[in-house]
């Protein structure tokens, strides 16, 4: 898979990482596992070119290490030398004591993630208070970690501290937020900006699950972390949207638009992005004229698209 299978490639990688189907299995790309990867049932990683810096080495063995049933290690076949690297003291500090030097080993592996410490639960629940006072619920997960954008890991909680510091640079209330956060354009430059500064989709998602959260939109995770607001899920999101819907647009705009939030609760806020409107028209309608047909021109389609998304993140009165 790479960027230029478009869609395509990335329903590839959608299918690979859902855990309910048995196919795909493999998935052969370049670059996929240092960019943000989030395949939770990972057991394989080949190792077949030539890994230069620490820093993605580090990147491509955490696809391994993420948690899921059943699993309690993941097996790494090295063919192009790569081993090296855990005798980097970047890897995990200066050794203690006298090391032997590492030989190349056939195939390196596997290597065992700890699902729990002994004595403790799967999950504990532990409270972060941020600056602002109010406490924030993580989820206590062992083998969940983050990074810092010189290289050096970081707790969930130091994460979400350096997080709630961050996002004031980014708007100034939730009524900002929700307003960036309603239009495709500049939600999407949002998270670019995000990104740079070290909080990336990946980060983002993992942050999700830390809160428990992983059935709701990444706005709520910002709204969670910024101003201590409680997480809904996205079923429960589009369900409240539908009211005003149902009074703003015909028939058959309505139709297409509870099609679009079937595909968000399923999905999540990535099926809301204004490059997906298009794929999301022909798996609809199957082709774009036969669209056209029933929804108006592209720009009535587009606005239609991008008008309703107000309706899922304005503020309303809880049910």
């Amino acid at each position: 898979m790479t960027a230029n299978d478009g869609a395509l490639g990335e329903q590839h990688l959608r299918d690979f990482q859902d855990n309910e189907k048995t196919i795909p299995t493999i998935l052969t790309t370049s670059q996929k596992l240092s960019t943000g990867v989030d395949a939770r049932n990972i057991r394989n990683i080949i190792l077949m070119r030539p890994i230069n810096r620490i820093i993605e080495f580090k990147q491509i063995i955490g696809r391994g290490t993420r948690l899921y049933d059943g699993k309690d290690y993941f097996t790494i076949y090295d063919f192009v030398k790569a081993y090296h690297h855990f005798s980097d003291p970047e890897w995990d500090g200066e050794p203690i004591g006298e090391m032997s030097p590492i030989r190349p080993m056939r195939p390196i592996g596997p290597i065992k993630v700890k699902e729990e410490l002994p004595g403790f639960p799967k999950k504990q629940k532990a409270k972060v208070k941020l600056a602002d006072g109010k406490e924030r619920t993580i989820q206590y997960m062992v083998a969940t970690s983050f990074w810092h954008p010189d290289g050096t890991p970081m707790s969930a909680q130091q994460f979400m501290e350096a997080l709630f510091g961050k996002l004031p640079e980014f708007f100034k209330d939730e009524e900002e937020l929700r307003g960036i956060w309603s239009v495709p354009d500049t939600r999407k430059t949002f998270l670019a900006r995000l990104a740079e500064s070290g909080f990336g989709k990946e980060q983002m998602t993992e942050m999700q699950k830390i809160i428990d959260a992983e059935k709701s939109d990444l706005f709520d995770v910002l709204a969670y972390v910024a101003f201590a607001l409680q997480p809904i899920t996205r079923e429960e999101r589009a369900t409240r949207a539908k009211g005003k819907i149902l009074t703003t647009f015909t028939d058959k705009q309505r139709a297409f638009l509870d099609f679009v939030l079937s595909q968000y609760v399923k999905e999540g806020v990535d099926e809301l992005d204004q490059e997906k409107l298009s794929p999301l028209l022909k798996l609809r309608y199957h082709t774009l004229p036969d669209a056209t047909k029933i929804l108006g021109t592209t720009e009535q389609i587009r606005g239609v698209f991008v008008g309703f998304q107000r309706y899922l993140y304005e503020r309303m009165a809880t049910l």
